[in-house]
């Protein structure tokens, strides 16, 4: 290989510069559409899910949100063999207009209470339809870049639409709080949730006619001249010795990268707004914060990859999320609702039940009951992000909330009649909301309390990491795979490792949490992956910055 030459974060041609901005701003687009649901998971539960108990309601909201990830690996291969067949141009124009109108269609679907059980059935179809699309957007718009990029500067380039994601999710929360400041809460929450949804039909037009003005990657249209096009992308992909580099750009590239992508930004969200409880609007002005102190970073990553390649820095990224995310997680609480942390310290949490009648509350489709007294009490705790541990009871036992000192008894509602389990209810929450209040657990942040620069500093933090693993990996996955399967290829393993290993870490996260009672719990997903990604990633995988990409 030859040796890398110098690179510096210098001018772009005008030619490369149209090329970014059009590929950046078409993705920017895209995440926008993607973010909203995702950033109004709660709302969209209550409007939705309305049938269901609000702990398997939100976890519903936040599976709908994950059934976008789960199709994505499914729209890689159909638009990465397409891209490899007839152009990346015209494949992500595409994606674009399937991601934008399935948003906007989000935006005027009625709700549970007007069409019944259609609507849950009709807002997953759309949300599937946007995964498909994003699967193949993605891996265009990088193949796309990088191919446009000079040798040398490959990070750099790619790192703009590394910046894309990020973007997205701060121009749709930069909606959803202009939205919420302009109609009010109560508002926001009955109708105007839907106007984000509906924007993105005018961001749409705008995206694709700058798409339109862009002509095709020049190593593709080398090769369509010369007639030396893959006739079959998936079979070369992933039949040949080249699906060994796809496993392990899963394993030792993308999956770690995904899950410290979404526990920096997603996840986080989840755990400063369920947990600790903090209001939304400055939950989202926090987090707004921390994007915008850390998106420079995509770039400097980038341009430093160029330099000390891409390997180096995605994998000390993934160490240092493994070692800091409960420290990080753990200074969140006492910096965002120190009363919670005061409370378990002096009143702890414990229900106290008979283990066999304790079920794990992982219910996405709704059909389950959970009757048991056990049930009842760890369900009432999740709700509210109240921490507690279990203790066994003999069999048979009642469950008890123990906090403090104080016991309230949990009721079994499977031999209650109806008005007898909504009385049973009414008493059992009185008593326990009662009895947390009086041992200091808050139900709801104290705006006093709350340590505004501490914790966008550390949720900036959590966003560098994200930069670390996330501004390099466009130019390492483009460079792994020849051009004439390069579009398939890289995006199926991005694409399971960003739709499953990575959105999925909320709903495993928030599941992990009802079940053990541990605030923290669910963190143990992230680290293990990441920690599984450094190893593969720095034993097997090669770097490869000073690779020649035109074949």
């Amino acid at each position: 290989m030859a040796n890398q030459p110098s690179v510096e974060p210098a001018s772009l041609t005008r030619g490369h510069a149209k090329v970014i901005f059009a590929s950046s701003l078409g993705t920017v687009f895209e995440w926008y559409d993607f973010y909203l649901y995702g950033s109004l998971a709660a709302i969209i539960a209550q409007q939705y899910f309305t049938a269901l108990n609000p702990t398997s309601g939100f976890i519903f909201a936040l599976l709908a949100f994950a059934a976008g990830f789960a199709v994505r690996p499914f729209g890689a291969l159909l638009f990465g063999r397409i891209g490899d067949m007839i152009g990346r141009k015209y494949t992500f124009l595409v994606t674009i207009v399937i991601m934008g109108l399935s948003t906007f269609l989000v935006g005027v679907l009625p709700n549970y209470a007007t069409i019944g059980v259609a609507a849950p059935i009709i807002l997953i179809t759309l949300r599937l339809l946007q995964g498909l699309a994003l699967g193949g957007e993605y891996g265009g718009a990088a193949t796309y870049v990088a191919e446009h990029a000079p040798h040398g500067k490959r990070g750099l380039y790619t790192s703009f639409i590394q910046t894309t994601a990020t973007l997205g999710l701060f121009l749709s929360l930069l909606v959803i709080l202009g939205c919420r400041y302009a109609f009010g809460p109560e508002a926001f929450e009955a109708w105007a949730w839907r106007i984000p949804f509906l924007l993105s039909f005018v961001l749409l037009m705008v995206s694709v006619w700058i798409r339109m003005q862009l002509s095709e990657s020049p190593l593709f249209q080398q090769m369509k001249d010369e007639g030396t096009l893959s006739k079959a992308p998936l079979t070369e992909s992933f039949l040949t010795k080249n699906s060994r580099i796809v496993i392990l750009a899963l394993l030792g590239a993308t999956a770690g990268q995904a899950v410290v992508w979404y526990a920096g930004q997603f996840y986080a969200l989840f755990f400063i707004t369920q947990t600790l409880k903090i209001e939304a609007t400055s939950a989202n002005l926090m987090i707004a914060a921390a994007l915008a102190i850390g998106t420079p970073f995509f770039v400097l990553f980038g341009w430093l990859s160029d330099k000390v390649g891409r390997k180096p820095i995605i994998m000390a990224g993934c160490l240092l999320a493994a070692l800091t995310y409960f420290p990080i997680f753990k200074a969140l609480t006492h910096y965002g609702n120190p009363a919670i942390e005061t409370a378990a310290l002096s009143s702890p949490v414990v229900v106290i039940a008979d283990p066999s009648t304790c079920s794990f509350q992982f219910n996405p489709v709704g059909t389950s009951q959970f009757t048991s007294s056990c049930d009842i009490a760890k369900s009432a705790l999740a709700r509210s992000g109240t921490p507690y541990s279990n203790e066994s009871a003999t069999t048979g036992t009642p469950a008890t909330v123990k906090v403090g000192s104080h016991s309230i008894a949990a009721y079994d509602a499977s031999s209650l009649g109806e008005a007898e389990a909504a009385a049973e209810q009414k008493r059992f929450r009185s008593e326990l909301d009662g009895v947390m209040s009086r041992a200091g657990y808050p139900s709801r942040a104290d705006p006093a309390q709350i340590n505004k620069p501490m914790l966008i500093a550390l949720l900036s933090i959590l966003v560098i990491y994200v930069t670390m693993v996330y501004g390099p990996i466009a130019a390492w996955l483009v460079e792994l795979f020849p051009t004439r399967i390069r579009y398939t290829s890289m995006s199926l393993p991005y694409h399971i490792g960003n739709g499953w290993f990575g959105g999925f870490l909320p709903t495993i996260a928030f599941a992990m949490v009802a079940a053990t009672g541990n605030i923290y719990q669910g963190l143990w997903y992230p680290v293990i992956i990441a920690l599984m990604t450094l190893v593969i990633g720095t034993l097997f995988l090669p770097e490869t910055r000073d690779v020649d990409i035109s074949r």
